[in-house]
């Protein structure tokens, strides 16, 4: 078992091999997704180890949540995952509504739905188009972005924002969608179905370019992936049917009719990079399934007010309460104490980006570096939701 002294040894410049060089891979590389910085021991062009250091985008969210009251964590959570903010609002407002056992309408519930998994495939197609530029392709990314536009189009519509929403409230929503919002949800799903998504296919996805470089690179196998707890499409990625919309349903997902997509090895062993990327493009799929059930249940609902089970004043009684969801990029865990009072007396917060990035430098070892960007992507990670 190695010691600490090895352990520091082993990146001692001092203790390299003649052939050997220590490079460093960022924080700025636009390829590492954020302010990542990833140092590389090399040996020629092939990696011997690497290690990540995080750090560098620190927003100290779990502190400033201890000093606002439960309402005001909203806009913070907002920035951790900023590709898809309405993951990250909805996993604390179900949090703290257990806490205060709040239970919300079934309209407020499909609104929440509708609104989750539009977000799911606006992340997807962000992180499989900035993928493909990764790996060298830079116009699949612009078609995949034009759709993403029409999505946040929708947002904005409903709440006024485009990025950063703060629209998952404790006991409700900000905004009941508007008039004329099913009819465009629905047109823009339709021509996602027939249009973009075979696009997507043939252009990414079943390119034999795209599948030679990634079917053989970054291969987690099943084990590897439980050991270090990956969730989402990452472990999905590896063959794992884990999915909390199936396993521990929230907001009335036990309702609906879809599928836990799962890399399947097609081109390769399971648990590559392709089928990390595979997994997000057909679970975009399963969330346009999901969406049109939500639509016709939104249609055949009576309005009701998406306010009504907001607190005029959020303060949960004693107690602890420990929520997880199911993200985009994975299960987003949610640990909040109250002491009875307005603010939030500790609130802690499990990220699936955290968690994806510890498996980094056992799949790195061996590889090439330019393989090094197509493992980095292939997380999809987020780093406002790692340095937290």
């Amino acid at each position: 078992m190695a010691t600490p002294e090895t352990i520091v040894n082993d990146w001692d410049p001092d203790a390299l091999d003649t052939d050997e060089m220590i490079l460093q891979m960022g924080p700025q590389h636009p390829a590492t997704h954020g302010a990542l910085r990833v140092e590389l021991r090399t040996d020629g062009e092939i990696v011997k180890a690497a290690r990540p250091h995080i750090g560098y985008l620190h927003r100290c969210f779990e502190k400033h949540c201890e000093n606002v009251d439960y309402p005001g964590v909203m806009p913070y959570a907002d920035r951790m995952d900023y590709c898809a903010s309405m993951g990250n609002t909805l996993g604390f407002a179900l949090a703290v509504e257990k806490l205060h056992a709040i239970q919300v309408s079934p309209y407020v519930d499909t609104v929440r739905v509708i609104m989750a998994e539009l977000q799911r495939i606006a992340s997807h197609i962000l992180g499989v188009g900035t993928y493909s530029m990764d790996i060298g392709a830079f116009t699949p990314f612009l078609h995949l972005v034009r759709d993403r536009e029409k999505i946040l189009d929708l947002f904005e519509w409903t709440c006024g924002a485009r990025l950063l929403y703060n629209y998952n409230w404790v006991g409700g929503v900000s905004h009941d969608v508007p008039e004329g919002f099913v009819k465009a949800t629905g047109a823009l799903l339709r021509e996602f179905d027939s249009v973009t998504f075979p696009e997507l296919l043939d252009l990414i996805i079943h390119n034999r370019i795209f599948v030679r470089r990634l079917s053989h690179v970054g291969v987690c196998s099943p084990e590897l992936a439980i050991s270090h707890d990956l969730t989402g499409p990452n472990l999905r990625g590896s063959g794992i049917a884990r999915d909390l919309r199936k396993d521990e349903p929230y907001c009335g997902y036990q309702n609906y009719d879809f599928e836990v997509c799962l890399g399947k090895g097609q081109y390769g062993p399971v648990g590559s990079c392709f089928d990390r990327n595979w997994v997000r493009v057909v679970e975009m799929r399963e969330s346009s399934k999901i969406l049109h059930q939500a639509l016709d249940r939104l249609e055949k609902m009576e309005k009701a007010d998406v306010h009504e089970k907001v607190p005029k004043r959020v303060k949960p009684p004693k107690g602890e309460v420990y929520f997880r969801s199911e993200a985009p990029r994975g299960q987003l865990g949610y640990y909040v104490v109250s002491d009875g009072n307005v603010n939030p007396y500790r609130v802690k917060v499990k990220s699936p980006c955290f968690t994806a990035m510890s498996v980094f430098h056992h799949l790195a070892k061996g590889m090439m570096i330019a393989d090094i960007i197509a493992l980095i992507g292939s997380f999809d990670i987020v780093l406002g939701e790692i340095d937290r």
